[in-house]
């Protein structure tokens, strides 16, 4: 069989494409542009990538796999559609070829799915299961975003993502994966390019609670009220709530957070506790949804938790890109005010005291904050931030523009993508001072921005203030 993936370079469907490769398949595809990592992980699999979306693609395949960022008018697509030629979405294929014949464990919620994903793949894998998964990021312990398992493994973890699925499909991509063991993190509103309310998400919520079979189980994170709706629109499968903080009896799984780690309970009776190294209250809660989960497929808790100690992390999520000069740079996907919030209260404990601060780099990219949807909460977002410079899109609505400039530790005037970030590198080398935290947010590349800036630093190609041998400017602090 030969198949072709129209869309091949984004996380979920170069992820496809190595299942494809693993499971014997002669595989190619094509995308606007090819870059590492995802260019070295195409050629390691052996695919054949065509940097264009050229008609003549569409001879010598058997069938086409077309991603969701592929429209009508796009000329390989049309093409497709004149031969008559096979095609299927991404999700489709997926739940075809593999899921339906494993034990699918799913990730869904606004926020924390790639991280919950990653370790909970990864806790199935040190517990001997093997797994099959597929994550929006590549997890550090596995150094790939995607894998089919072992032959013998009977289960396949999945993030399920609730953007649509393809240009003829607009159902979300996680109602083709029918999980037996689903874990919700939270519900917030998000892609305001695909829905018109949080009432419209809630609804496609519901929908993915219908397709879980009654033997199996749904995890929800307590206290979020839309989740909680979600589930009381219907519901046909036993149901466990998961919450950080708070009675060890509050929920059936509760977490009590340490200064390094975390304990466990089930049912209020304490179950171990993890020590480990990855920051933030909210990746404590995305480890107890994998616990949670883990112990339905048949692992305990005690192993689950020895696992997470060992746990790295994922590209982007919190993700340390360097040091230099007594500053640590972290590159991450928070672009959800709500997940800006999380991530700055993760590193704000991290801070030396004295000299050092916490400087925030955004960069509003996803739709629903071009939008303006997120105005409102965007100026409380960087609360724990010292410092915020922003990187600022074209063609951003003027409100947005509005609630840029009221974001209290604006450091100044943001600085437009269109003019380059060489003016944002030599501000941000400046400001930078020993102690310093600074991470650079966004949903999308960033233009290299985060491990450009650690290069610079590094090498010292952009001008330095003079410090005093206690770390402070000399002359006037400048903000």
């Amino acid at each position: 069989m030969r198949i072709y993936i129209v869309g091949v370079c984004g996380t979920f469907m170069g992820g496809l494409a190595s299942i494809a490769a693993e499971l014997g398949y002669r595989v190619g595809g094509c995308d606007a542009a090819a870059y590492p990592p995802m260019s070295d992980r195409l050629e390691r699999s052996g695919i054949e990538f065509d940097p264009d979306y050229l008609p003549e693609h569409a001879g010598g395949w058997d069938r086409f796999v077309i991603g969701n960022a592929v429209s009508r008018g796009n000329p390989l697509v049309e093409e497709i559609l004149r031969r008559r030629a096979p095609f299927a979405s991404g999700p489709e294929w997926l739940a075809r070829e593999v899921l339906h014949e494993r034990r699918v464990l799913a990730v869904a919620g606004t926020h924390g799915k790639t991280t919950t994903t990653a370790m909970l793949a990864w806790i199935l894998d040190c517990a001997g299961f093997s797994p099959g998964f597929l994550v929006g990021g590549v997890p550090a312990d596995f150094g790939v975003s995607a894998r089919l398992g072992s032959a013998k493994s009977a289960h396949f973890v999945i993030e399920a993502d609730e953007y649509d699925t393809a240009f003829f499909d607009k159902r979300p991509k996680f109602i083709h994966y029918r999980p037996d063991v689903l874990v919700l993190n939270n519900l917030e509103f998000d892609h305001a390019d695909i829905y018109d309310s949080l009432d419209a998400i809630r609804k496609q919520f519901h929908f993915l609670l219908r397709t879980v079979p009654g033997d199996g189980v749904v995890l929800y994170r307590a206290g979020d009220a839309a989740l909680r709706e979600a589930i009381g629109m219907g519901v046909w499968t036993p149901c466990e709530s998961f919450d950080v903080g708070g009675d060890p009896g509050a929920a059936e799984w509760v977490a009590a957070t340490l200064d390094d780690g975390f304990r466990v309970f089930h049912k209020g009776r304490e179950q171990g506790e993890c020590r480990w190294s990855v920051l933030g209250a909210h990746n404590v809660g995305n480890a107890l949804g994998a616990v949670a989960a883990a112990y339905h497929v048949g692992v305990d808790v005690e192993t689950a938790l020895r696992a997470l100690a060992e746990f790295r992390g994922v590209s982007r999520r919190l993700e340390v890109k360097g040091e230099a000069l007594g500053a640590v740079i972290y590159d991450d996907f928070a672009h959800h005010p709500s997940a800006i919030r999380a991530t700055l209260e993760a590193i704000a404990p991290t801070v030396e005291g004295g000299n050092g601060r916490l400087i925030a780099v955004f960069e509003p990219r996803s739709n629903t904050m071009k939008l303006g949807c997120h105005n409102r909460e965007l100026t409380q977002a960087f609360d724990a931030a010292d410092r915020v410079f922003c990187r600022r899109p074209a063609e951003l609505a003027a409100a947005l523009d509005a609630a840029i400039a009221g974001i209290p530790s604006l450091a100044s005037p943001p600085f437009d993508a269109d003019d380059g970030d060489d003016a944002l590198l030599a501000r941000l080398s400046d400001e930078t001072r020993p102690g310093d935290r600074i991470v650079f947010m966004s949903n999308g590349s960033f233009g290299g921005l985060p491990a450009r800036f650690v290069q610079a630093l590094q090498s010292g190609r952009h001008s330095r203030p003079c410090l005093r041998e206690d770390g402070l400017r000399r002359g006037p602090n400048p903000g």
